[in-house]
């Protein structure tokens, strides 16, 4: 019998952006809660330690996840710090996920990118 996992850890910013192609009022600058989670998918637990019966600790996938939010994320504007000219839920959604393959987080699955209680998206690659 396989077994998987899927785990998340979730994330807060506070930020700005605009979408300058937008033919609505998301054209102006204007700002979000921003929620965000990090998925990370696994088949087996580890065995002995500390870490017993995870398939990753949460403090692990913070620890990936912190400097994007100090550095990138919380109170910016992200069209600046991203470098994304349109930096849509589903272009941050895509940069954050990039940022976290690039550092090496282990069974990364997808990334979820919410601008509003009810708006989002999540992302994740191909196989």
């Amino acid at each position: 019998m396989s077994e998987d996992w899927l785990i998340y850890k979730e994330f807060r910013f506070e930020a700005a952006h605009q979408l300058p192609h937008h033919d609505g009022k998301c054209r102006r600058l204007h700002g979000h809660s921003w929620v965000g989670r990090v998925y990370v998918s696994g088949n087996t637990l580890i065995q002995d330690g500390p870490k017993q019966g995870m398939i990753m600790d949460y403090a692990d996938i913070k620890a990936y996840v912190y400097p994007l939010v100090e550095d990138y994320l919380d109170h910016y504007n992200l069209n600046d710090t991203t470098g994304l000219e349109n930096p849509t839920s589903e272009e941050i959604a895509r940069w954050v996920f990039d940022k976290l393959e690039e550092a090496g987080l282990a069974g990364l699955h997808s990334v979820e990118i919410r601008e509003t209680c009810t708006a989002g998206c999540r992302y994740q690659r191909a196989p």
